[in-house]
């Protein structure tokens, strides 16, 4: 399993789709999942750390989950098949561990809420992983030199007098 972290939620502008992109945190690779916007507003809320008056969904499942006296232990993005992630959310039941199967949407939102670590299987990161290209690319030293005008430029402006009426 690849230890893997919330990089970003992305909106589609071509649907009502989000896309939350998991980045493994010793290397390049990122995964691009899906979601809708509810989930995507689920896992936001609780990465901002924003409260709400009365639990959603995922609270509701972290709260019924603790009361039961059981802990998340991880959740695992473990398997995508045409087209479509499959997760588990693995719990700790007086030791034992049980894994109950989830949308990866429902098994973030649910991680982010208990501060449980998220996984990706291998198979899946091989599959749909995907190394980003460098979105900075080297300058020539002739292109730094053309540049260097407004560089200078901008470093010359003194910003505290900016917006004083």
């Amino acid at each position: 399993m690849i230890p893997v972290t919330i990089d970003s939620i992305r909106v589609s502008l071509i649907s009502q789709h989000r896309i939350v992109v998991l980045k493994e945190r010793e290397g390049d690779r990122h995964l691009a999942i899906w979601i809708g916007p509810y989930e995507a507003d689920a896992i936001t809320i609780a990465l901002q750390g924003i409260r709400v008056v009365r639990p959603l969904t995922h609270d509701l499942l972290r709260n019924m989950i603790e009361t039961l006296g059981a802990t998340v232990s991880y959740i695992v993005v473990n398997d995508l098949r045409d087209d479509t992630f499959y997760a588990h959310i693995v719990l700790d039941v007086n030791g034992q561990e049980i894994e109950v199967d989830s949308r990866p949407s429902d098994a973030i939102a649910l991680a982010v809420r208990v501060n449980a670590p998220i996984y990706v299987a291998e198979h899946v990161m091989e599959q749909a992983g995907i190394v980003p290209e460098s979105s900075q690319e080297e300058l020539t030293p002739e292109e730094e030199e053309k540049l260097s005008v407004f560089k200078d430029f901008v470093e010359s402006l003194d910003l505290d007098d900016f917006g004083d009426e």
